[in-house]
């Protein structure tokens, strides 16, 4: 700092300082005389800093912590600081009689910061901090208005004062999710789970998760405010997604980190190739038994290279259950997912975003109902391939109620009661119109019409499942060792999520998927526009 800078800045102290600094002695020393005596000492200490070197980053903030400092030495030489609130009730007490922030706050950018400090402070102090220091109102007004003793608000914001003053005089740095939001996808399992988009929610469940905390400092580390911050964790909390374990809260789902995924998605990736191969021999294998044997095994809506779709997927699924069945894990509710305090029936799964290679995602929905008409079993499933976009040719789920129709299309029931739903199946491409006649689009398969096989073909259908089965229980068990090492302690006897992370970690659609049609064994060309008619692929209902 050159000399002209120096001179400058001892300029502008004496013509902004020295009033403000003498009103601030006065107020502590009581005495004109030794106002004087600690002002002259704090106009040294300043002077003798500047020339010393010291380049303060704010000179306003710099000047009044020197004041703090030589008052505080003051203090300690004649005893007041020490023995203030040593024989006097805290409730006949009004911090304003000790408080050196308010001439903290004579300049706008220590006014600013207090605002910065109060977006990071509990809900408990930050009513009162703000009612005292920026609405500068009398402690017994504030004590009036929140309905509790005046005591309580002084002492409230005696014990906040050291912490607030801290705060103010930190330079504080807010967590990389502030400024580089991270997003998390998610698996979900059962119905009536909560939907949730937004990044803020997303970066939440991923801090808690990676470092159970504080609303405090999940506050910093996202960058927003401590108000907003709580109301996001009461409503994330109330969801069940989040837990609380004394004041630190912790996500209550498992998040699998970017670094899993690629551990994982490598392994499957040497088996991919022949586990695909094995699941088409055992799906082509049954559909020839079928045939050989003149069983109804659909309806014949769809063609065959537009059911293997869903039929391959099935199998996968068939596959992955009997891996799953070899490895139970106590207290897993076969029936379902846990119940949620909503009602609801769910489990979810996050996914850090990862960007490494990996197949399109293939995701499912479908319906499991009793249905009124005839009391007949009905269930509804769609597979939704990412690949090309073709989830996004039908709709993102169906209702009840279409199902239902559906069902009533099908056994050739009355179909009044479903008119709007028929018209409605018909837009989204489920049915084709013929006339005042509806046929559906997809795959139906009545399992009245019994599948029996010998018991030779059952024999060999087993050998051929088992066989994939082997090559997919493998990658369980790695799937397994990987969410072990780095599932969270409070999670750690949850064993429906841990056996519901590595059902779904094992991502056996995707590349079953990629090899099928790397080999051709489905196919499909978004430039063809014969493509377009195809919008049911993945698509089955079964009636019982």
């Amino acid at each position: 700092m050159t000399n002209d800078t120096i001179d400058a800045l001892i300029r502008e102290y004496a013509a902004e300082y020295t009033a403000p600094v003498f009103y601030f002695c006065l107020r502590r020393t009581g005495s004109a005389a030794e106002a004087e005596d600690l002002a002259g000492e704090i106009a040294l200490a300043v002077i003798e800093g500047l020339r010393r070197g010291t380049v303060p980053e704010r000179f306003p903030a710099w000047v009044w912590q020197i004041a703090r400092n030589r008052y505080s030495k003051w203090a300690a030489r004649t005893h007041r600081l020490s023995g203030l609130y040593e024989n006097a009730d805290v409730a006949d007490i009004d911090p304003a009689d000790d408080s050196d922030l308010a001439e903290e706050l004579i300049n706008s950018e220590q006014l600013s910061l207090l605002r910065r400090e109060l977006a990071f402070t509990a809900r408990e102090h930050r009513d009162i901090i703000a009612a005292y220091y920026i609405e500068q109102r009398k402690t017994g007004e504030i004590a009036k208005s929140l309905g509790i003793s005046k005591g309580t608000v002084v002492s409230k914001l005696y014990r906040i004062r050291k912490k607030l003053k801290e705060g103010i005089e930190m330079s504080r740095e807010f967590g990389k999710l502030s400024y580089n939001p991270e997003d998390v996808g998610f698996i979900n399992n059962g119905w009536g789970f909560p939907e949730f988009h937004r990044l803020i929610e997303k970066n939440i469940l991923l801090a808690a998760y990676r470092t159970p905390s504080t609303a405090e400092e999940l506050a910093i580390e996202l960058g927003v405010a401590l108000p907003y911050m709580e109301d996001e964790l009461n409503h994330l909390e109330k969801l069940t997604l989040l837990a609380r374990d004394g004041v630190r809260y912790q996500t209550n789902i498992f998040i699998v980190s970017a670094r899993a995924q690629k551990q994982i998605y490598a392994n499957i990736q040497i088996i991919a190739s022949e586990l695909a191969q094995a699941i088409i021999k055992s799906r082509e294998y049954l559909v020839k038994c079928y045939d050989n044997n003149n069983l109804r095994w659909h309806e014949g809506y769809q063609s065959w290279e537009d059911m293997k779709w869903a039929a391959l997927m099935r199998e996968v699924d068939y596959i992955t259950m009997r891996v799953s069945g070899r490895h139970p894990l106590a207290n897993y509710p076969e029936i379902g997912p846990p119940v949620k305090p909503n009602g609801g029936s769910w489990t979810i799964m996050g996914l850090e975003d990862y960007k490494g290679d990996r197949p399109d995602f293939v995701g499912e929905h479908g319906i499991d109902e009793l249905a009124d008409i005839n009391l007949q079993i009905y269930h509804f499933s769609q597979f939704k391939y990412q690949y090309k976009h073709i989830d996004r040719q039908a709709p993102l789920f169906l209702k009840p109620d279409d199902a239902l129709a559906l069902v009533a299309l099908i056994r050739g029931t009355e179909l009044t009661p479903f008119a709007g739903q028929l018209e409605k199946l018909a837009e989204y491409g489920y049915l084709k119109k013929s006339g005042e006649r509806y046929e559906p689009t997809f795959w139906v398969w009545l399992t009245e019409n019994k599948l029996t096989l010998t018991a030779e073909q059952e024999r060999q259908s087993e050998n051929l499942r088992n066989a994939a089965a082997d090559l997919l229980d493998a990658h369980w068990k790695y799937c397994e060792a990987v969410i072990a090492d780095e599932i969270p302690a409070h999670l750690l006897d949850d064993a429906y999520q841990i056996k519901h992370a590595v059902r779904n970690i094992l991502d056996a659609r995707g590349y079953v998927l990629e090899e099928a049609l790397r080999t051709g064994y489905i196919t499909y060309d978004a430039h063809d526009p014969g493509s377009a008619k195809r919008r049911m692929l993945g698509a089955m209902l079964q009636v019982v």
